[in-house]
């Protein structure tokens, strides 16, 4: 159960990510109101999940999929150039992830 609120945590990072860029620095009110729910809910399922989990790979699975949803949502909706390079390292990004889940580290 920790790790699916991690893997929910992750996905809600990418929403946050994505909400920064479109508020544009705070100055357009919708896409900073769901930023901060975004981030809200982020952060508070990262919170019940560290419950359980060890911090370093909860942490890097949070992150790694935060990181990869916001590279390929900004590669398939805003317009991000899409390389070779880029896709193999996102690719290895979730491959980490899964490394790391695998890696056994509730209690």
């Amino acid at each position: 159960m920790a790790w699916l609120l991690i893997v929910v945590a992750g996905l809600l990072e990418t929403g946050f990510a994505v909400c920064l860029k479109l508020s544009h620095g705070f100055t357009r009110l919708w896409p900073t109101i769901a930023f901060a729910a975004f981030a809200l809910g982020s952060f508070g399922l990262l919170t019940l999940a560290l419950k359980k989990l060890d911090v370093g790979p909860a942490y890097a699975v949070w992150t790694g999929i935060g990181a990869a949803g916001t590279a390929v949502y900004g590669m398939v909706f805003l317009g991000d150039v899409v390389s070779t390079l880029k896709l193999v390292s996102i690719s290895l990004v979730i491959i980490g992830v899964i490394g790391l889940q695998l890696s056994g580290s509730a209690h």
